[in-house]
Formats: C-alpha cells, structure tokens, sequence
C-alpha cells in the first residue's frame, strides 16, 4: 500500500510538471453596437452590428515548452456574429415574386471556422517561424497606426481598395510560411510567402520591418500578390505608419500606395488618441486619391474620397467598454467619375459621388 501512494506521489507530480510546461487558452471578444448608416440615395439602415471596436472573435491557442529555449505553439481563430448567433456576418439573399407570391429571401449562416487564424509555430531565440493562414505584413500597419483599429464606421478599410484586382490579400492570406524577428532592443519584422495553390489572388511575399520603443513606433511594409487567373498584372501595397505618445495624446499617420495595372491609390490618414481618466476620445482623417476600378480591365474612375472619424470609449474594466462612434465619408466626382466609399454597416447600392454616414453605440467584452 505504501509503495502504491509513493507510485501515485510520483506520478502526480510529474504530471503537474509536464502541465506547468505547456497551456491552452480559451478567448474571444464579443462587440457589438446599435448602428445607423445612411449611404446616399440608397438609403439608411439601422441594424445591430458587430466589431465597433474590436472584432467578434472566439478562438483556442497553445504553447509547449520543448527544452532548450525551443517552444511549440498553435493559434486558431474564427470570426464571431454574436449579433445572430452565426459563426460570421449573416447574409441574406433577395427576396423573389413569382405570380404573386413572395418567396423570402435565402439565408447563410456560417458555422464556426477558423479564418481569422489558423497557424502552428516554432519559436526560440532565433525569432518564429509561422505556419497557416494569417494577416499578411502588409496590413499591419493599416491597422495598428489606425485610432480606430480598422474597427467600425471610422475604420481604415473602409477607403482600403483592391482596385477590381480580385487579390485575397488586403488583411489575410491562406497557406502561408512566415518568419518574424526575436526581440532586438526595439527592433521588430516579418516576411512571409503564400501559395497560390491554384487560387487566384492568394500567391503573395510581403515584409515588414519597424522599430517601437519608448513613445515612438514607426514601420514600413511592401507586399506582392502575383498575377494569376484573370488578373492582368500583380497588385501591390507599399505603406509606411507611425505614432509617437506625448502621454496626455498619441499621434497617429500612415501612408499607403497601391498599384493594379493602370489603377493606382494613394492612401493618407492622421490620427489621434486622447486618454482622459477611464475613457479615450480617438479622431481620424483619412484622405484617398488616384484611379480604381470602373468595371473592365482596362478603365479606371477616380477614387478621390474624404473621411471624418470621432469616436469615445469609455472602459468599465481591463475587459469590458462602452463606446459611441460616428463617421462621414465624402465621395468626390459625380456618378460616373466619382468614388463609391462607404463607412461600415450600410445598404447597397450607393451612387458614385454620393457620401455615407455612419452612427454606433455599443459594448465590448472580452475573455
């Protein structure tokens, strides 16, 4: 018997050790807003919508310790519509009339998938080595010199283009190797290449190099989807973002330029950030020019566009916020020259030329 408790002992504690040497961690983010957004002549919605500030999230990562300063890690991620109770956006069909009779329209509710993240990794003293679908470098800077962290009416990406260049790669890319730099005094980086695997648009290389310490943090990122199936030439993102914190305000800008064949975008935004006790009043002007995408190969209209942002979150906890945000973006040109931007959560069908205003109220909680 005694000889049995002092097996038991011994196994107990080895067990507790090779627990202590690696963690799983349940996570997510639930955000979501009462919003209203009006889209020139197409109209205006008021809806519940998700991501106000942070994006709806559930997700599982893991490290184990291997021994030698080496380390095994997994990350998988997938969106949250905690608006509907779906595993992404809800996304309705049009409703159909035949002889009278309507039919409503056909409904899609993603079930839970993992394409916000899905990566396994090495890591060391050498830095890490990543491996799956991830945010390519790229988009890095967009959204972390953003005040509003692409996130709601006032985000970034609402004036962030493409140029009809059917490229995958504007935030994420799927089946990507990536490498980034171990810590060097402030200096940080990344690359990373992605297969194509007869997907068009999602054959990419992209890098990013910055340093951040103290108050100052500053990078640049240049990245490349080849061409492939329809695409007539490669589109590429170069970009540059930067923000220094006076401590009563963080100061925010970033510039990025993008290129598809005979379209091109010049993107420019400043930012600020003010905290003030509990809260933070964040602010942002976003300004796009060049030519984009008209509709065929070929052709190109402006894409000349002005973007006002304010916003206030007041946080409740390290996990749990109130916020309030409002957004207007102005489409410069008439309806065939003219841009047709809008700010997040609108209906369909704004008019080239014509503005798009955005309203939210909402809560965040995180876990």
């Amino acid at each position: 018997m005694k000889k049995s408790l002092l097996a038991l002992a011994a196994l107990t504690a080895f067990a507790g050790a090779a627990s202590a040497q690696s963690s799983v961690t349940l996570f997510g983010i639930v955000d979501l807003a009462a919003t209203s957004t009006k889209n020139g002549s197409a109209g205006t919605i008021k809806s519940l919508t998700q991501d106000g500030i942070n994006s709806s999230r559930l997700g599982f990562r893991g490290v184990e310790d291997l021994g030698g300063g080496l380390r095994a890690g997994f990350w998988l991620e997938g969106a949250l519509g905690a608006d509907t109770g779906c595993g992404g956006s809800l996304t309705l069909g049009a409703p159909t009339v035949t002889s009278g009779a309507i039919t409503p329209p056909a409904v899609a509710c993603p079930g839970q998938n993992w394409q916000r993240r899905a990566t396994i990794s090495l890591m060391g003293n050498f830095g890490e080595v990543r491996l799956g679908r991830d945010y390519v470098p790229t988009f890095w800077n967009l959204t972390t010199f953003d005040p509003f962290g692409t996130n709601g009416v006032g985000s970034a990406l609402n004036q962030n283009s493409t140029l009809g260049s059917g490229a995958l790669t504007q935030v994420r890319a799927s089946n990507t190797i990536g490498y980034f730099l171990p810590a060097l005094g402030g200096i940080y980086g990344q690359a990373m290449v992605a297969a194509g695997e007869g997907t068009p648009g999602n054959k990419y290389f992209g890098g990013r190099i910055g340093y951040g310490a103290g108050p100052v943090n500053v990078a640049i990122a240049y990245g490349k989807t080849d061409q492939t199936g329809a695409m007539i030439d490669d589109y590429t993102n170069m970009n540059i973002g930067g923000s220094f914190n006076f401590g009563f305000m963080t100061l925010m800008g970033y510039f990025g330029k993008f290129d598809y064949g005979p379209r091109d975008q010049k993107e420019y935004l400043l930012g600020v950030t003010v905290p003030i006790g509990a809260g933070t009043i964040k602010a942002s002007y976003i300004k796009t020019s060049g030519n984009g995408f008209a509709g065929t190969a070929t052709t190109s209209v402006g894409v000349e566009s002005d973007q006002w942002a304010i916003g206030y979150q007041y946080d409740l906890s390290k996990r749990t916020a109130l916020y309030v945000n409002a957004a207007k973006l102005d489409n410069d040109g008439n309806t065939t020259t003219g841009s047709n931007f809008t700010v997040y959560g609108g209906p369909a069908g704004i008019r080239r030329g014509e503005s798009s205003t955005g309203y939210q109220i909402g809560m965040r909680h995180s876990f």
